[in-house]
């Protein structure tokens, strides 16, 4: 099959080229910052990386923009970063978070070339795949080799191969709870180790930020962050099943010049929540114990209330960039009209 050539743009590949433009764009300050302050010689390299990488993805969206006469985006630039602030977070820290980077962009990517029909916008997402997977496994490579990678529990091996004979196999609340079966542990299993990221990131974004409507909204989520960490650890320990554990050490004590604008940070927890959404509902989506599906659509409504409030502070701030929408037929109507009235 031979894909499209020289066609203006799908809303699907346009949408798509716009978010990993964003994400490329704030992830290109965070790594700069990171590699002004990282000392292991291991973590410089995967980092070092990661910035070519997203710096060479940057400069090919930018040209996607340009080829199509649409406008740049404006996202993150050097004015929403400082390289001179103080170590905020430890180099255990920028390890993880490249590991999250690769995981992310995989699971973002793979969506992206699934909707993209033109050839070099396929090409590019195919591309940036495989270099987001190459990551990935350097950067978890490199967490193993020092002992910083928390592995999920292990399961004890079925005899033989069984069927569901019971309705009771659904139920949760009520009665005798089943064992947790292998996909229910991993999603629990992941989700933890995600909020307990979020919430050491969120915990140095704390620190630092400048505005009292930033500081408290962060504040707020680094308290859902953990109470969704104890709500699945206490399923995995009622399932005999051991949790990970989060660790505050990957933050330091600086508190005073902010590494990052409160826009970057603002927009990194928004962007943390969504995706925090997105695997909830994936997690939805692959359980069968009714207790788990209750407790996860509780807690995405939760972050979703709190998503609406980041964004409303982005938007009062001005700074929640308009992704690439629909024109507003009423509003060149109006527009138009108006031109007509005052002549």
């Amino acid at each position: 099959m031979e894909l499209e050539k020289n066609i203006e743009l799908t809303a699907a590949e346009l949408s798509q080229v716009w978010g990993a433009y964003m994400n490329a764009s704030i992830s290109t300050c965070v790594l700069s910052y990171f590699l002004e302050k990282v000392e292991d010689e291991a973590i410089h390299t995967v980092l070092q990386d990661a910035q070519t990488l997203t710096q060479s993805q940057l400069s090919k969206l930018t040209s996607f923009f340009k080829d199509e006469n649409k406008p740049v985006p404006i996202g993150f630039t050097d004015e929403d970063v400082n390289l001179d602030a103080p170590r905020l977070f430890s180099d255990n820290f920028f390890l993880q978070y490249v590991k999250q980077m690769g995981m992310l962009g995989m699971g973002a990517y793979t969506a992206s070339v699934s909707m993209a029909t033109r050839e070099d916008i396929y090409q590019f997402f195919s591309e940036g795949l495989r270099e987001f997977n190459e990551l990935h496994e350097q950067s978890l490579s490199i967490s193993i080799s020092k002992g910083l990678h928390s592995s999920p529990p292990t399961v004890p091996t079925q005899r033989e191969v069984d069927f569901v004979k019971k309705q009771s196999f659904l139920t949760g609340w009520l009665g005798e709870r089943r064992p947790l079966t292998a996909l229910e542990i991993a999603n629990l299993y992941s989700n933890i180790e995600r909020n307990s990221f979020g919430a050491a990131t969120l915990t140095g974004f704390y620190q630092v930020a400048r505005s009292k409507e930033v500081t408290e909204f962060i504040q707020r989520g680094i308290k859902i962050a953990k109470k969704h960490v104890n709500v699945f650890s206490t399923v995995l320990s009622n399932g005999d099943v051991p949790a990970p554990m989060g660790s505050d050490s990957m933050v330091t004590d600086s508190n005073e010049i902010a590494p990052f604008s409160d826009k970057l940070m603002l927009f990194h927890v928004s962007g943390m929540i969504t995706l925090g959404i997105g695997f909830y509902g994936i997690s939805i989506s692959s359980n069968m114990r009714r207790d788990l599906v209750t407790h996860y659509t509780r807690l995405s409504g939760e972050i979703l209330l709190y998503s609406e409030d980041g964004s409303n502070i982005l938007i009062d701030n001005g700074w929640l960039e308009e992704p690439p929408r629909m024109v507003d037929r009423d509003e060149l109507a109006k527009s138009k009209n108006a031109r007509n009235g005052s002549q």
